[in-house]
């Protein structure tokens, strides 16, 4: 499975954005979905994650009530609407796919196969 990463930019503290997860090569819903995030300097952190049917979310307390993971099995597609943007959630997001049985997710990158390229997020204040 290949995933492509979309979406990032440079906008102002309080901004909306959406990122999208494109899949290619593999059918999506046989995969937990996952979004990570790596700043500068700083280890890769576990951002929102989503089991195969959608059913299931799961946040970083970071981002929850703010950030909303979803997916459309039909376009092969994950997104990331991340509302209220910080400076702090300036990073590099990368989408994820785990191999797993239905309703299960996990916020652990290790568990995760498939790997986008990532997409820049900087946020001004």
């Amino acid at each position: 499975v290949q995933l492509q990463a979309s979406g990032g930019g440079f906008v102002q503290a309080g901004d909306s954005l959406r990122l999208s997860c494109a899949a290619s090569g593999g059918t999506l819903s046989n995969y937990a979905m996952g979004w990570f995030r790596q700043a500068p300097g700083k280890e890769r952190e576990f951002v929102a994650t989503i089991t195969r049917a959608g059913t299931r979310t799961y946040y970083a307390d970071s981002v929850k009530r703010r950030f909303a993971i979803s997916r459309d099995n039909a376009k092969n597609t994950v997104y990331l609407q991340m509302n209220n943007l910080k400076p702090e959630d300036t990073a590099i997001y990368s989408c994820a796919a785990q191999w797993t049985v239905t309703g299960a997710y996990s916020t652990r990158g290790d568990d995760y196969t498939y790997w986008g390229q990532g997409t820049l997020v900087t946020v001004s204040s």
